[in-house]
Formats: C-alpha cells, sequence, structure tokens
C-alpha cells in the first residue's frame, strides 16, 4: 500500500524531494502522496521532520 500525509504535516517540503517517482505534491496546504505512483520505498518517512508520512 502506499504512504500517506497525516494531518501531523507542517508543509515544509523534505520529503518531495526525496521521492524517486515524484509521487509528492502540494495540495490543500500539506504534501499529498498520489497513490498510483507511490512504490513503497519509504524514502519520503526517512526525512519528514515531524513523523507525518506513514506506510498505507
Amino acid at each position: 500500500m502506499a504512504y500517506k500525509v497525516t494531518d501531523a504535516c507542517v508543509n515544509c517540503g523534505a520529503c518531495e524531494g526525496e521521492c524517486p517517482v515524484e509521487a509528492i505534491s502540494e495540495k490543500d496546504g500539506m504534501r499529498w502522496i498520489d497513490p498510483d505512483k507511490c512504490q513503497d520505498c519509504g524514502a519520503c518517512a526517512g526525512v519528514c521532520p515531524t513523523e507525518a508520512i506513514i506506510a498505507g
């Protein structure tokens, strides 16, 4: 399952640059992970300073 962003997101953007398939973008004031593009690598979760990205 794809990773997802929780309400703990502070929209810092650290995760977006780590995604190898460009599945992360900004949506409604926070980051969003496109589940159709996400490859479940977890790179985004590893750099999130607020631990707002979790396995889906």
